[in-house]
């Protein structure tokens, strides 16, 4: 449980001193240290007793919000904005949740960007750690607490903290451990180690940052380990810039065979990667580890000891860095995702096809009432393939995309339209290909018939050998072949899927949930409408919408309302279902 391994950074506040912050920090023990509450909205509240400002419902309604507004700020250099804050609420799942936004305003822009959001309800406080690139701008923070439903809610705020360095670098010294947290477990888990604390027989004399007594470090023991291969694991705190480097950390060890120590990559889908494992025992002394890390998408790192009995010994851990330069001189570059992508506006990109047959081909169509153009602007290009004028009984299609490498998470979306098909199976299907053991795959596979609107797909898959995915279309047989459009591929690291996907930039906008943040100014009969499906009126507007192509009517049309190679008549179809609705 992550939320009672936050109890252990809580504690931390009372074995180390109080640092003197920089700026874009605050301890609100006296004042709010420059950050002002907006005037136009609540105001938060300094408690009297100092240590925290708060918002809630005693003085508020639901819905209401306040803000807090810092003075102009600096990072030229890659920081870490850290954040210990706690939301609360009465019994029970409230419908609408509170919540907490973190924003960046930079000077040269007119509106704020969204870094950060919660909603989670706590009985304690919880930390936040948000990587700020480097940047020559001016910027000033903005937090934002918009009251939920229920008649205790409330949001408050301990520390705001902008320090110098990467989030995942720690030496353990700060008195909320840099957000680090302990998975808790019933028998074993990492404790602060150092300065005034000697609750176990394993602490180290002295810690790797200052050499003395009065450092702090972290450590686990295995004197309460009562079952085989008990684990513990630290967890850092999630990456929210890509990043790629050396990661270093210095460990020690009591020597023995009967602990393992192990470094994982963990994302947002909860997919573990070991990039690290102890290998020969080391010196007595402080041991240097250097890996190479890279999070081109949100990940934590997670330092896991194993212990197979109760004589397993200690695992002391210290000073975790980052370099944005790669280990032992490595100048690898990192792969860009951009070179997987194509819209085909202009040829196809880094894709290819097999040399036999005329596979895909790249073509223009001009947009009307019967059929769409292409996807990405209505009058540009997109590939089309298993047209009855070029393919063969038993012709099969592919579209190879360029090389991934491997070990990485991936996520695949592209748009396709498929049209005169009496059945769907193979029509037009993806596989990957893995190049070292040349394997291919199937990932996905159209299922029924879009009748010619655009849909998106979206699959997200992880390989350890380098791959390519592989669009493939079969035509059986002449009289089954129809048409299959494809455009807009677009391939991104991480996955598809995020548990807490943040709102849309500022002006953008899918209509999918809501309207997000724009406003009409009047309602009337010529006011704008969010609808999903097709007009209300025959031959107006779109089969579907832009983003998915969802329509309201998937039925098959009937058989008066076909040609006679069985396929669709677009303009039939549309008057016989508005004439049967």
């Amino acid at each position: 449980m992550l939320f009672r391994g936050i109890l252990l950074a809580v504690q931390a506040l009372q074995l180390a001193g109080a640092l003197d912050l920089s700026a874009g920090s605050c301890a609100f023990e006296e004042s709010t240290c420059g950050f002002d509450s907006v005037f136009e909205f609540l105001p938060w509240i300094l408690n009297e007793e100092g240590h925290y400002i708060y918002v809630d419902t005693s003085f508020a309604k639901q819905g209401e919000k306040a803000v807090l507004l810092s003075s102009d700020l600096q990072a030229e250099e890659w920081s870490c904005l850290r954040l210990v804050y706690q939301i609360t609420t009465s019994s029970g799942s409230p419908s609408v949740p509170s919540r907490l936004n973190l924003y960046v305003r930079y000077e040269d822009e007119s509106f704020d960007r969204l870094l950060w959001s919660a909603k989670e309800p706590s009985d304690s406080w919880l930390i936040a750690s948000l990587d700020l690139q480097n940047s020559p701008k001016k910027f000033k923070i903005l937090i934002e607490g918009v009251l939920g439903q229920g008649n205790t809610a409330s949001i408050a705020l301990f520390e705001i903290k902008m320090t110098t360095g990467y989030c995942i670098e720690c030496d353990f010294e700060e008195n909320h451990l840099c957000g680090f947290v302990n998975r808790w477990n019933p028998n074993v888990n990492w404790f602060v180690g150092g300065g005034n604390i000697r609750n176990s027989h394993s602490v180290l004399p002295q810690d790797h940052t200052f050499k003395s007594e009065l450092g702090h470090y972290m450590y686990v023991d295995s004197v309460y380990v009562k079952h085989f291969q008990e684990v513990a694991q630290l967890i850092s705190p999630m990456t929210t810039a890509p990043m790629s480097g050396c990661l270093s950390f210095y460990y020690q060890r009591q020597q023995g065979n009967d602990h393992i120590f192990s470094v994982y990559t963990r994302d947002v889908a909860g997919v573990y990667e070991e990039i690290w494992k102890m290998g020969s025992p080391g010196s007595a002394a402080w041991n240097l580890a250097e890996v190479e890390f890279s999070a081109p998408y949100p990940m934590e790192v997670i330092f896991e000891v194993a212990f197979n009995g109760p004589k397993g010994g200690y695992v002391a851990l210290d000073d975790i860095s980052f370099s944005p330069v790669h280990c032992q001189n490595q100048t690898e570059l990192p792969f860009s995702a951009i070179e997987a992508s194509c819209n085909f506006e202009d040829d196809l990109c880094n894709f290819y096809q097999d040399k036999e047959g005329p596979g895909w081909t790249r073509v223009k169509v001009k947009p009307n009432m019967y059929r769409a153009g292409d996807h990405t602007s209505g009058l540009g290009y997109f590939l089309l393939a298993n047209t009855k004028f070029t393919s063969q009984p038993g012709y099969i299609g592919r579209l190879y995309g360029p090389s991934l490498p491997g070990n990485l998470q991936y996520c695949l979306r592209f748009y396709y339209a498929i049209y005169g098909f009496l059945k769907m199976s193979d029509t037009l299907a993806v596989y990957i290909f893995e190049e070292n053991h040349v394997v291919q795959e199937k990932i996905w596979s159209v299922l029924e018939s879009p009748r010619g609107v655009w849909m998106q797909a979206e699959i997200t898959f992880k390989k350890p050998m380098p791959t390519k995915v592989v669009f493939m279309s079969l035509c059986k047989s002449f009289w089954d072949c129809g048409l299959v459009a494809l455009d807009d591929i677009t391939v991104e690291l991480g996955s598809c899927w995020s548990p807490e996907g943040l709102p849309p930039p500022p002006g953008e906008c899918t209509f999918e949930q809501d309207e997000c943040a724009f406003t009409q100014e009047r309602r009337n009969r010529s006011s704008w409408h969010r609808r999903r499906g097709e007009t209300p009126t025959s031959y107006t507007g779109p089969k579907g919408d832009h983003t998915t192509g969802v329509t309201t009517c998937t039925s098959r049309p009937p058989t008066w309302c076909m040609d006679k190679n069985h396929n669709s008549c677009p303009d039939l179809c549309e008057e016989s279902l508005e004439n049967t609705a």
